[in-house]
C-alpha cells in the first residue's frame, strides 16, 4: 500500500492523507470532513519557507479531543531546495513535540515523503487561543521577551548535555553537519550573494560592516566550528521575533521548528533578544536578559551553567549567524520590505555594537 502524500495544491488535499497523519499520533482518531478556509501561497506576506492553510475539521472520532480549526503547512513549491527544512520540523513534531512541556503549537502529526520533498504538517490554529504573532514593526516589551527567553532556557534545559544525542537522538543535526548544515553553509550561498548583488541597501549594510558575503560566510563557519566544542543542547534554531506568538498575560512560544538542531544555547538567545527589542531596549537591557536565561537554566536543572563572561562573549559572537544566514538569505517578498529592513537594521547594528567581527576574528 502507498503511503499518502501531501500535495501542493490543498484543493488535491484528501481524507485519506488526513487520517494518516493524524493516527501516527493517535491511532484512534478518525477524520470524516474537511473544510479550507482559506490559504496562502509563497509571495504572500509572512509565507517565507512553506505555505500554510486553515482548515476546519470534522470527526466520527476524537477520543482526545483534538481541535477543528487547524492550521496545515505544506511544500512552497515542487522543487525539493527546502526538504530538509520540512524533513527536520515533522521529525521535531512528530518525535519531540509530544513530549515537551513548554509552550509551542499542538501538533496532531505531519508527514514528509523523501522522493518527492513533499511535506504536509497539522497544528492547532493558536488564534484559537487569542494568541499574538508579533513583528518586528510593533513595540515588544521586556517581560514578553523574558517570558521567550523562559521558554528557550525549559527546553534547553532539557536537553543540556544530553547522553541521548548519542543514541535515540542521533540524528538530531548540529549546525556543522547534516542537510540542514550543507543548506546553510554552502547551497544558500550563491542565493545570499545575489540577495546581496541586487538588493541595494542589502548591499550597503555589508559594505556599512566593511566586509563581503564571502567573509561573513567563513566567520559563521567558524564561530559554528568553536561553537561546536561547547556544552550542546537542543535549539529551536531560527528564535527570531516572526517565529514567536504571545498569549494573555505575555506568555511566548515558538512557531516554525525547520532549523531545530542540537548547538550552544546562547545561539537561540542572542537572535531572540537582537530581533525582538528595538537598538535602544536592546542596548539598555541585553546583559539583564542574559543573567535571566543564565538563572532560569540553574531552576531548570543545569547544575552548573556558563559563567556570564563566557555566554556573553558567545551571545556577542552568535550575531554572525543572524547577519548572514538569518536574514540576508531572506527575499524582501518573504515578509514585506519594512520587516526585512528593520531586521537587518537591529542585527547590524548589534554585530557594530558587539565588534562581532574582531570578537571571531580571536578564534583563527
Amino acid at each position: 500500500m502507498t503511503t499518502p502524500c501531501f500535495p501542493i495544491d490543498v484543493a488535491e488535499l484528501t481524507l485519506e492523507t488526513l487520517n494518516h497523519t493524524v493516527q501516527q499520533l493517535y491511532p484512534e482518531v478518525v477524520i470524516d470532513t474537511f473544510t479550507v478556509i482559506e490559504s496562502k501561497s509563497y509571495g504572500d506576506e509572512m509565507v517565507s519557507t512553506a505555505a500554510r492553510a486553515l482548515l476546519k475539521l470534522g470527526y466520527s472520532a476524537n477520543p482526545v479531543d483534538l481541535p477543528q480549526r487547524v492550521v496545515l503547512k505544506l511544500a512552497r513549491d515542487k522543487t525539493k531546495i527546502m526538504s530538509p527544512f520540512y524533513a527536520n520540523e515533522v521529525a521535531f513534531y512528530n518525535q519531540l513535540r509530544p513530549h515537551l512541556d513548554i509552550e509551542a503549537p499542538l501538533t496532531l502529526g505531519g508527514l514528509f515523503d523523501e522522493e518527492s520533498g513533499q511535506f504536509g504538517l497539522l497544528m492547532e490554529d493558536l488564534s484559537q487561543r487569542q494568541a499574538h504573532f508579533p513583528n518586528v514593526k510593533e513595540s515588544v516589551s521586556v517581560a514578553l521577551v523574558k517570558s521567550l527567553i523562559d521558554t528557550l532556557a525549559k527546553l534547553h534545559a532539557t536537553f543540556w548535555q544530553s547522553p541521548r544525542f548519542d543514541s535515540d537522538l542521533n540524528w538530531v543535526q548540529s549546525h556543522c553537519e547534516g542537510a540542514l548544515a550543507f543548506l546553510q553553509n554552502h547551497a544558500a550561498t550563491p542565493l545570499i550573494q545575489h540577495e546581496i548583488d541586487t538588493e541595494n541597501f542589502k548591499r550597503e549594510m555589508v559594505q556599512r560592516l566593511r566586509s563581503t558575503g564571502p567573509e561573513l560566510r567563513e566567520a559563521m563557519m567558524v564561530m559554528h566550528k568553536h561553537q561546536a566544542t561547547l556544552p550542546r543542547t537542543l535549539l529551536h534554531g531560527d528564535t527570531h521575533l516572526g517565529n514567536t506568538y504571545s498569549l494573555a498575560g505575555e506568555q511566548g512560544g515558538f512557531l516554525d521548528w525547520q532549523l531545530m538542531t542540537s548547538g550552544y544555547g546562547v545561539h537561540d538567545i542572542s537572535y531572540l533578544v537582537t530581533t525582538s527589542l528595538s537598538i535602544a531596549q536592546r542596548r539598555d537591557n541585553e546583559q539583564a536578559l542574559l543573567r535571566y536565561y543564565l538563572d532560569k537554566l540553574h531552576e531548570y536543572g543545569v547544575a552548573q551553567p556558563p559563567s556570564f563572561d563566557e555566554a556573553w562573549l558567545e551571545f556577542r559572537r552568535s550575531l554572525v549567524w543572524g547577519v548572514y544566514y538569518g536574514w540576508l538569505t531572506t527575499p524582501v517578498v518573504n515578509y514585506g520590505w519594512e520587516i526585512n529592513v528593520l531586521n537587518h537594521l537591529r542585527l547590524t547594528t548589534a554585530y557594530e555594537d558587539f565588534d562581532t567581527s574582531a570578537l571571531i576574528a580571536e578564534l583563527l
